[in-house]
């Protein structure tokens, strides 16, 4: 199965969730197992060879693709998530969003200092929530190996928030 398969499998959605923006859907990826199957490993094969302890997922579509992705590799999966969903002890910080900011936590015990850690998302964008993730696992001392997504929306420069971290994307829109 080629990269084309999945690109095709993407709906895109206008005016989705405000006027002007074309909003990438996963889910046809999402209902197909062999799409599914598909994106996981590609996904997987961005650390290949590399031991990871744990694989970070940000909330909330993030989650469906570290999890599989953390299952595959023999690692745990630690959630990022939106303020107020963690129950226990947490870090956070702030990100700016187009229209005001947002905050991320991550619990405070989920990431060991030293630990292999990837990040995982289904869509790289603007960079901001990426960016706040990295922040997060930054302050916990985390051995960052990279942040691979399935989707990266090149023209919006999210890239460029994620300093020297590498990026790794299966799909790029310019």
């Amino acid at each position: 199965m080629s990269v084309h398969t999945l690109q095709t499998a993407i709906r895109d959605i206008a005016d989705f969730p405000k006027p002007g923006i074309i909003f990438k859907d996963i889910t046809p990826i999402l209902a197909d197992p062999i799409l599914f199957r598909e994106s996981i490993s590609l996904l997987c094969e961005t650390v290949s060879g590399t031991k990871i302890d744990k694989v970070v997922g940000i909330d909330a579509r993030g989650f469906i693709f570290a999890a599989a992705v953390a299952d595959r590799l023999g690692a745990g999966f630690v959630p990022v998530r939106k303020k107020g969903k963690l129950p226990w002890k947490t870090r956070q910080t702030a990100y700016s969003l187009e229209y005001g900011e947002s905050i991320v936590e991550i619990h405070e015990d989920a990431i060991r200092p030293g630990e292999s850690v990837l990040l995982v998302d289904d869509l790289l964008a603007t960079g901001g929530t990426a960016a706040a993730a990295v922040q997060l696992l930054d302050e916990l001392g985390a051995k960052l190996v990279g942040i691979s997504v399935l989707i990266e929306l090149s023209f919006l420069h999210g890239r460029e928030k994620l300093l020297d971290h590498p990026v790794f994307s299966i799909l790029k829109y310019p």
